[in-house]
């Protein structure tokens, strides 16, 4: 296979799971109509902290934005990269995983990775949030095999640790999952700088689908999903507002850059 085409979904999830899902089914559908065998979604995909709302308590099993992918993917014959939902288990009544999936076209979970870096900022009352009160932090980096590629996985605020992405990209990843909620106030300058960086840097596609617009509260999200090459190149981008867009991965791309700036042989040890 010399080709992937994907679809990257962009949402504005708030604390209503339903609405959310709909919407999620929505998108989905129109990616499977375009022809995408592998869709991402965003950071929080099926339920979005407002304030200090009460996490919902729902482990692997029982979590509605879990079944609910499952069930697309298995209706529409495609995979989903689920961009993160929160789950709580042995007995962690306070604290949950920001937990990312790829769900097969089987409904089949192939990889599961938990946020490593929680994010913290502190720009003033309108932007002022600490990951750590309600999320208790991943241990591990997880990849996975996937139609050719190899599948890096992180969430949001992973984005500003390059030394992750580095890591992945020297046991032989060449996709970067990036799903996000960023802030309105940060991703409007940092957002693609960072995406860019990372695909330049590693020689990857980078995947990042986003949220976007107001979710309530002092919650408001950048958005600008977007699909970015392995030469730094932008090439497929959300515009405002819940929607989708599809692109198609060239794998003789991947090596072309590789080839023609063989840049990841000639790290050396520091």
């Amino acid at each position: 296979m010399k080709t992937l085409r994907i679809g990257v979904v962009q949402l504005c999830s708030t604390a209503d799971v339903d609405a959310n899902l709909a919407a999620l089914a929505r998108e989905v559908a129109r990616c499977a109509e375009r022809g995408a065998t592998l869709v991402f979604t965003p950071e929080n995909t099926g339920w979005l902290r407002i304030g200090d709302a009460a996490t919902p308590r729902h482990d692997l099993q029982t979590c509605p934005t879990v079944a609910r992918s499952r069930q697309l993917a298995r209706e529409h014959g495609i995979s989903i990269l689920l961009g993160s939902t929160l789950l709580t288990e042995d007995g962690a009544a306070d604290t949950a995983t920001n937990t990312s999936l790829l769900i097969d076209a089987d409904g089949e979970i192939r990889v599961r990775y938990d946020k490593l870096h929680l994010f913290a900022v502190d720009l003033g009352p309108e932007t002022r949030f600490d990951e750590s009160n309600h999320v208790r932090a991943g241990t591990t980096p997880a990849s996975v095999d996937f139609e050719g590629l190899r599948i890096g996985m992180s969430i949001c605020y992973d984005l500003r640790f390059p030394e992750l992405y580095r890591a992945y990209a020297a046991s032989g990843c060449t996709l970067l999952s990036i799903p996000a909620a960023f802030t309105e106030r940060t991703g409007r300058d940092h957002w693609e700088p960072l995406l860019r960086a990372r695909a330049i840097e590693n020689q990857c596609y980078v995947v990042a689908a986003a949220q976007w617009g107001h979710h309530g509260g002092k919650r408001t999200s950048y958005g600008h999903s977007m699909v970015i090459d392995p030469w730094g190149t932008v090439v497929a981008q959300a515009s405002d507002g819940i929607g989708s867009v599809v692109a198609e991965l060239d794998f003789e791309r991947l090596q072309q850059v590789r080839a023609s700036l063989p840049c990841l042989q000639h790290r050396r040890a520091i």
